[in-house]
């Protein structure tokens, strides 16, 4: 199975200038967990719900007074459309990050996160037996030959 397969789309951003309000509203509106962060035309980072839960801790202010880029992850790191949802999970983990962006190039086209691949696992499962199944016909075939 290829990321493009279980991406999140389409991206919620906000502006480099915004505030954790303005993310964390994006984010409540959308209902998601996260929001990619915008420079003019480039994607530079995201912000996560546990971003902003550590930044208005650390910072004791209000969400207002923080801005986007204080709290930010960055730089946003991606996988291609066309990715393996497998490759994708280990570049989750080697990276320590539970979300990622989805571009080709430089068009970010989805995000992908650790829900998106949890809810694709049921189809997973499928895919894998499948292989699993064909791996064994293909071996028959060949050891009848």
């Amino acid at each position: 199975m290829l990321v493009r397969e279980v991406m999140t789309e389409p991206v919620v951003t906000v502006p480099i200038d915004a505030t954790l309000e303005g993310a964390v509203s994006r984010m409540h509106d959308q209902r998601i967990g996260s929001v990619v962060v915008t420079e003019g035309n480039d994607h530079v980072g995201i912000v996560t719900e546990t971003d902003v839960l550590v930044a208005a801790h650390e910072a004791g202010r209000s969400l207002d007074d923080i801005p986007v880029e204080a709290a930010m992850s960055r730089p946003l790191l991606t996988v291609s459309p066309e990715t393996t949802v497998r490759a994708t999970v280990e570049r989750m983990r080697d990276e320590g990050v539970k979300k990622l962006g989805v571009a080709d190039g430089i068009e970010l086209h989805g995000i992908v996160t650790h829900q998106d691949i949890a809810f694709a696992h049921p189809e997973l499962i499928r895919e894998a037996i499948h292989l699993e199944e064909r791996r064994q016909d293909w071996e028959g075939s060949t050891e009848e030959e």
